[in-house]
């Protein structure tokens, strides 16, 4: 994996909390950081999937593949949300085709 360096500017604030982080989690600043970001990332790209089903935008298992992860944990996230997902046949029929394949 090709790595590409970033920098950035923190607040004082936010950078005690990564130390408290890098101590807690025994990792260099760099790993805490790529650690934390992957982690945020993940969170975001859940959340925007989550909004996209809920929308009816995307399929239930499109929202699990956008997601990065299996169809069983988006199901039990979508439970605990209470998340109402179902929004037309059209769709409904597009997920047992593609679980069937």
């Amino acid at each position: 994996m090709t790595e590409i360096s970033i920098s950035a500017r923190i607040p004082e604030d936010v950078f005690k909390e990564l130390e408290t982080f890098m101590k807690e989690e025994s990792l260099e600043k760099s790993a805490s950081i790529r650690k934390l970001l992957a982690e945020g990332l993940q969170h975001w790209k859940e959340q925007q999937t989550l909004k996209y089903l809920e929308e009816g935008k995307v399929t239930f298992l499109k929202a699990a593949q956008m997601s990065g992860i299996s169809v069983w944990d988006l199901a039990d996230i979508v439970r605990e949300k209470g998340i109402v997902w179902i929004k037309s046949e059209k769709y409904i029929a597009e997920d047992i085709k593609k679980a069937l394949e």
